[in-house]
């Protein structure tokens, strides 16, 4: 073997064990839900928190942005307030996902996930979700409640005809 071939399988190697975050995800929720945004890393080992900065954006609007081990929230997006979270305990084992609640019509968007360990490192994943509008689907009566308004009609009617009896 070649020792151009050697390199070669060496450096395709190498490149195939960096870290990297998963392919792009589409989502889906209802207006009103919770909806879990995925990004994770398959770093090795625990990272390093401390030193790292976690971005979830829309273009260049803030969603929610973690920085030096804690969240920063002062630039997030007003739409977004008290509505993300990450999930703090799993994000030194690259779960770096986030959860939107009351999600909102206007919040169909793709999301960018970006991961920054070291100014040279920097991993993004782009998640795209779909709201919809729950359909309007008026819930069956149950058997019970058929019966108890129909004991009620029937109840009623026999009265009526028992006070217009009475009347002759």
């Amino acid at each position: 073997m070649k020792w151009e071939t050697a390199l070669w399988m060496v450096a395709c190697l190498l490149f195939a064990s960096l870290p990297r975050g998963q392919p792009d995800t589409t989502c889906h929720a209802f207006v009103g839900e919770t909806v879990l945004l995925p990004c994770t890393t398959t770093s090795p080992g625990e990272l390093a928190l401390s030193h790292s900065m976690l971005y979830w954006q829309i273009g260049s609007l803030v969603v929610h942005f973690f920085h030096n081990g804690q969240d920063s929230l002062t630039s997030q997006d007003e739409r977004y307030h008290g509505r993300t979270s990450l999930f703090l305990d799993q994000m030194k084992h690259g779960n770096f996902s986030l959860k939107l609640s009351n999600v909102q019509l206007l919040d169909a968007a793709v999301y960018a996930c970006i991961y920054k360990q070291a100014p040279n490192e920097t991993q993004k994943s782009k998640i795209k979700l779909i709201v919809s509008v729950p359909s309007s689907t008026e819930k069956a009566p149950s058997p019970s409640e058929i019966l108890t308004t129909t004991e009620i009609t029937l109840e009623k009617i026999t009265k009526y005809q028992f006070l217009n009896s009475s009347e002759g």
